[in-house]
């Protein structure tokens, strides 16, 4: 076999354990992704949350995200406190995993009026 024939099979081979490489990753991927939950967002903006009232699962983690100009908080409105975040600047947020079902209010601590829900099932 001539040299420049070598050179061929070899980078033939190369390309084709890179393509089944790939191949193999593409189709072991959506049975991590079946595992993990959906994410659950909020939306701090205009001094309110949004949604008002989220829905998740048991297990769920909920991150709040700050897209206000302002500071805010999120705060459980439960004695004790099951959660409460440092104030979140612009662009910061805070997450919070819910292992059991239950409902639970939250407000902003800087600014009452803002209130919210996560009902848990």
């Amino acid at each position: 076999m001539s040299d420049l024939r070598r050179v061929w099979v070899a980078k033939t081979a190369a390309k084709t354990l890179v393509a089944v490489s790939f191949a193999t990753a593409l189709v072991a991927a959506p049975a991590f992704a079946a595992e993990a939950k959906p994410a659950a967002i909020v939306v701090i903006d205009n001094f309110s949350f949004s949604p008002a009232q989220l829905s998740v699962s048991a297990g769920s983690t909920v991150t709040w995200e700050n897209h206000d100009d302002m500071p805010h908080t999120i705060v459980n409105d439960a004695t004790p406190r099951e959660f409460k975040s440092a104030p979140l600047d612009s662009g910061e947020q805070f997450s919070q995993t819910f292992p059991k079902p239950g409902t639970y209010k939250y407000f902003c601590s800087i600014h009452p009026h803002m209130t919210g829900t996560i009902v848990v099932k």
